[in-house]
């Protein structure tokens, strides 16, 4: 790993600050990193200041994205609590989709409940304005100029989980910001995160730590057993 400069990090660990010894074990070192991407938790930022001092964080669009759409589905269930029409039963998966990637009938009912939902649909609508930044693909200085703008929209809402947000990104802004530099995103760690999860998932866990790494790189690998060597 001689030639790394830039890690992707994902909520699966061996160990307390396993990558910076993967990387001593494997002919590099923390100071040869450069660039990180990972999401908005404190203890992440919190220890790759510490591990590694000399590198810049990026947070990517995926990880705002979530936050965003976490904050969305919480003004839907306080519509819902404080609606005396429960007609947002069962509507979670369609304020979270892009209205491109609905179907025709639930186009349909997402404009229903628009009508009927103000604070909901100013937020759906807030969310796809947000995405549209990123889409749009601006530079940095450009990008920095209309989150802020943005972020004035949310701070002015009176949604407060939109809100709560807004104060979520205004306190990691510059990592925000880098991503319209550095375009990094940790998308292979979380692939490869969503596949170990899934094989600890079938197995119901593993009692010997070897047999699970064993797993891992057996599925990872792509081989079927009668390409793997037995030892006895």
């Amino acid at each position: 790993m001689s030639d790394a400069t830039r890690v992707g990090v994902d909520e699966t660990g061996s160990a307390k600050g396993h990558i910076a010894g993967e990387l001593l074990l494997h002919g590099s070192s923390v100071e040869n990193i450069t660039q990180l991407s990972m999401d908005m938790s404190p203890a992440y930022t919190l220890g790759a200041s510490h591990v590694f001092p000399g590198a810049s964080i990026t947070f990517g669009k995926f990880h705002v994205v979530k936050l965003l759409n976490e904050a969305l589905d919480q003004v839907r269930r306080d519509e819902h609590k404080q609606s005396a029409i429960k007609d947002l039963k069962g509507s979670r998966y369609i304020w979270l989709k892009n209205p491109q990637d609905l179907s025709e009938n639930q186009q349909k009912l997402l404009k229903e409940l628009t009508k009927t939902h103000k604070k909901l649909a100013k937020a759906y609508q807030m969310k796809l304005v947000l995405q549209d930044i990123y889409s749009s693909n601006p530079g940095r200085d450009e990008a920095e100029m209309m989150l802020k703008k943005w972020l004035g929209w949310a701070d002015r809402s009176r949604l407060e989980p939109i809100r709560a947000f807004a104060k979520t990104v205004k306190s990691h802004l510059m990592g925000v910001l880098e991503y319209f530099t550095t375009g990094l995103a940790a998308g292979i760690s979380e692939s490869i995160n969503s596949r170990i999860q899934d094989i600890k998932r079938r197995a119901k866990g593993f009692a010997n730590i070897d047999n699970f790494i064993a797993m891992v790189y057996l599925s990872g690998a792509g081989l079927g057993l009668s390409e793997c060597p037995l030892a006895w």
